[in-house]
């Protein structure tokens, strides 16, 4: 069963929401910059692997570019993470819906 959590870095102010498979790797990830709600990251892991198993490494760029980076290995110890928390998927979605439609309209 997928689990959808949030955490914070203090440092670069950035709030991180992930959606993690049953193995406990990121699926989805979120990335918000706090001072302005401004979104970085809506990587998917499985467009991803769709991209890897069916495109070339330029396009992976251009993903990346555009969507960010998805985190690698397992989400162990997330909540030990400051102002770590669960979510529920139905925010997580609204999440991701707003990071998306901003991350494509700004490409």
């Amino acid at each position: 069963m997928p689990t959808w959590f949030r955490t914070h870095y203090e440092d670069e102010d950035l709030w991180l929401y992930f959606e993690a498979d049953d193995e406990g790797w990121a699926a989805r990830q979120v990335e918000v910059r706090g001072q302005d709600s401004r979104p970085l990251t809506a990587a998917s892991l499985e467009e991803v692997l769709h991209l890897r198993d069916h495109a070339d490494l330029a396009a992976m760029f251009r993903y990346e570019w555009q969507y960010g980076v998805l985190a690698e290995g397992p989400m162990d110890g997330w909540q030990d993470q400051p102002q770590a928390a669960e979510i529920s998927a139905g925010e997580f979605e609204r999440l991701w819906a707003e990071a998306r439609r901003a991350l494509r309209d700004s490409a």
